[in-house]
């Protein structure tokens, strides 16, 4: 939400004050998702707002670099990648002469407070103008370049950045903007690649962005259950060249026909001496004679449409740095606007940048545990996992205990990465895993069998549920299940799905007082597109479906751009849950998504049908609208439909599309993977814990409410809460959590698009601190 230190008019809290915005560094999508957030937020708040062409080199420069922005100029910018104003490396900012004429030319033009997206060397930039600011005038004044009185009128200048880097190398930040969609790049070509070599039995060697940052290699690596990734923060111990061929032969061994090696362009050894992607296959050639490929990613990874997360993170980032900018005042420090979790949140912007600094000092110090740390907890949990997956063998002696795993609900992208880091992880941990087939229904008819290692190979990039998943709900099978559960000696369930593995799982927990078998611990992980599971800010399958719908919607305001004057329905799915909707609407720049949870009467459609009668008469001549499949029994997509074709001859025309089951399907997204990944995990390390708690001379008993839980996102950190506890949460007949995360997000998509509603921006982004952030940040 936009948000201040008090409670202020929102619509005039910019009157009389002008921002400039300009992008800078290496390009980054989603930059523009933010810059027009920037422009459309500022002129909601009765600011003028002003582009910077082609970044420093523009502020310096002047004249027709710096141009007033409007309303329609950054219509259809959402979905272009790179940066429509331009960005440039620039020298001459460097020095202070050129500060100087870049001071000269924001004073001409009123412009008192700085946008800036870019990386970190960028935002160093931005901080050293600001602290300069009153020399500069001084000197000009002095040069009767300016008046005192322009002067006194611009006494300080207000410095807000957001971090745009694909390498996501920006301390302080969980995600930068352009990182998700350069993963989405990245996976696209693994896949594809993963093809190729399964039929020739390759090895292939990856090289990824990232000179001073293991980001985009780790999360390449975890999210496509790489052999081997090697990353700038952590080299590898001595003897790497044996471990190495080692681990591929094993997995050879295994049956796998082929292996996946990740390097950052940055990846060093422990001496500091460069590890090239050419060095890794020469010493597998050498060694092993596998048939061997090298793939360098390079500018591919900048390119290409932003992601569903890179617009919505640009969008919100973007909205909040206009906040930060015009709540700004001569005493609060330069700061980042960031998300943390879902959060959005502010940090003094010389904090950042120097843990930023502080991690290249540590790695060139050859202190690596440090610089992982420094990198966040994030970062470190990635670490963690992607070790315990790749390097840790199988222990010789068994646990004596037996998991199970199973899919419940429809199916979601991701839930395949769930159910692999499940199995292998539960192996590592010494235990039996087993996979039942079909849900519930499965694990009452003895649809069950033992699933080793391989069993889950290449899992991760595949879409819907590769166990079988169903509907159907436990209860009418409860004795045929503890039957099973006894049979197979099942010690512990693991239900990975939407809201019926919830409800499920509540009544698996109902029917411990009559059936005994059913007193072992279970563990539900959210995997479902609606989002609509209590207890998680999101689920797995969620992020894939967000950017199915995204994409189809970027397609068909293609469409109409050519035919001009024509408004598209589009329906899409998630129950009653309007999470897909609204957020679609923010990542396609929707005109409205109707929802369930916020009720909407005739009188709302006829304003919405006005509205975009208005703005047929500017130069955007296209209309979005999103309705959700169950956001009311009467104001159906048909009813909707004809109600703006009629309201609408003569100005403009309707179509109407309804998505149907695409959004259940598709590659899952590296959000989805990883995330999958992460949650079974974690909760396969809870389930251990829980189990041997719960062993009695050999048995198992857990009859407790905390032997039976969800892990889910909350806010900053994944957090594992009793089935029981969830209930008082839930509204059962709408299949919804009671409270939302994502509803106060609503405004904003209704202010991106043009409409005039207040704002409450009671709820504060305080400026946080870096350092006390670190324990408390985002763990996913």
């Amino acid at each position: 939400m936009l948000r201040g230190s008090h409670h202020h008019d929102a619509q005039s809290l910019g009157v009389g004050k002008a921002i400039a915005v300009l992008t800078s560094g290496g390009d980054a999508q989603g930059m523009n998702a933010a810059v027009r957030a920037v422009v459309r937020v500022g002129i909601y708040t009765g600011a003028k707002v002003f582009f910077v062409h082609e970044g420093y080199q523009g502020l310096v420069d002047g004249g027709d670099n710096i141009r007033e922005a409007t309303w329609e100029s950054v219509s259809m910018m959402l979905q272009l990648g790179g940066t429509v104003i331009g960005s440039a490396r620039c020298q001459d900012f460097r020095a202070r002469e050129g500060r100087l004429k870049a001071a000269y030319n924001l004073i001409k033009n009123g412009i008192t407070n700085l946008c800036v997206i870019g990386g970190d060397g960028s935002l160093t930039g931005a901080d050293t103008f600001r602290a300069e600011w009153s020399g500069l005038l001084a000197d000009l004044v002095k040069a009767g370049k300016i008046t005192s009185d322009e002067a006194n009128k611009s006494s300080y200048l207000n410095i807000v950045g957001l971090v745009g880097s694909i390498d996501n190398d920006f301390c302080g930040t969980d995600m930068t903007i352009g990182t998700d969609s350069a993963l989405h790049r990245i996976m696209e070509i693994v896949d594809a690649i993963t093809t190729t070599a399964q039929s020739h039995q390759r090895t292939f060697v990856l090289e990824v962005m990232g000179r001073h940052c293991g980001y985009l290699a780790l999360v390449t690596a975890l999210a496509c259950g790489a052999d081997w990734v090697f990353i700038p923060e952590s080299p590898p111990e001595e003897n790497w060249e044996e471990h190495l061929c080692r681990r591929l032969s094993e997995t050879r061994g295994r049956g796998s026909r082929l292996n996946i090696i990740i390097v950052a362009e940055g990846a060093i050894d422990s001496n500091g001496k460069p590890i090239t992607s050419e060095d890794v296959k020469s010493l597998v050639v050498k060694r092993l004679g596998y048939d061997t490929r090298v793939t360098v990613l390079g500018h591919v990874q900048r390119g290409g449409t932003p992601s569903a997360f890179d617009r919505i993170l640009g969008s919100r980032m973007g909205v909040e740095a206009v906040m930060a900018l015009l709540e700004g005042t001569p005493d609060t420090p330069a700061c980042v606007v960031s998300l943390s979790g879902n959060q959005a949140i502010r940090l003094p912007l010389m904090e950042c940048v120097q843990v930023t600094k502080d991690v290249t000092q540590a790695m060139n110090e050859k202190k690596f545990d440090e610089a992982l740390k420094l990198r966040g907890r994030s970062f470190e949990n990635n670490w963690n996992v992607y070790r315990t997956l790749a390097h840790i063998r199988p222990p010789s002696t068994k646990s004596g205990y037996n998991l199970a795993v199973l899919n419940v609900g429809a199916p979601a992208a991701g839930m395949n990465a769930a159910v692999r880091s499940c199995v292998r992880i539960g192996i590592i941990q010494g235990h039996r895993m087993f996979a039942v087939h079909d849900g519930f229904e499965g694990l009452a008819k003895g649809q069950i069998e033992e699933i080793g290692w391989g069993g889950v190979g290449g899992w991760t990039g595949q879409g819907g549920s590769r166990l079988g998943t169903k509907r159907v709900l436990p209860k009418k099978y409860l004795e045929e299940i503890s039957a099973n559960i006894s049979n197979f000696n099942i010690h512990g369930l693991i239900i990975i799905g939407g809201f019926e593995a919830f409800t499920g799982s509540l009544e698996l927990m109902e029917g411990r007082s009559k059936y005994e078998e059913l007193c072992i611990p279970f563990v539900v992980i959210p995997a479902t597109v609606s989002n609509n599971v209590p207890g998680s800010d999101f689920s797995i399958g969620a992020d894939t479906a967000l950017n199915t719908i995204t994409t189809t919607c970027d397609r068909i305001k293609q469409s109409a751009a050519g035919t001009k004057r024509r408004v598209f329905i589009i329906e899409t799915m998630g129950g009653y849950c309007g999470y897909l909707a609204t957020m679609a609407g923010f990542a396609a720049g929707a005109d409205a998504a109707y929802i369930y949870e916020e009720p909407f009467s005739i009188h709302d459609l006829q304003t919405n049908v006005e509205h975009l009668t208005e703005k047929m008469k500017t130069t955007v001549k296209r209309g979005l609208v999103l309705r959700n499949e169950k956001c009311s029994d009467n104001y159906s997509t048909d009813f909707i439909f004809n109600l703006y074709s009629e309201e609408g001859r003569g100005i403009f025309d309707c179509r109407k599309n309804v998505l149907g089951h695409m959004q259940q399907g598709g590659t899952p997204t590296p959000f989805d993977r990883n995330f999958g990944t992460k949650m079974g995990a974690k909760a396969v390390l809870w389930m251990t814990g829980k189990v041997k708690e719960c062993s009695r001379h050999g048995r198992i008993f857990a009859n407790t409410a905390d032997s039976a839980c969800l892990l889910g996102m909350r806010k900053r950190s994944l957090v594992f809460q009793p089935l029981v506890d969830l209930k008082s949460e839930t509204d059962f007949d709408h299949r919804l959590p009671k409270q939302q995360w994502w509803l106060k997000l609503r405004p904003l998509l209704k202010i991106l698009a043009k409409y005039n509603i207040s704002l409450d921006t009671t709820e504060a982004a305080h400026l946080e601190h870096i350092t006390r952030k670190r324990s408390g940040e985002s763990n996913i």
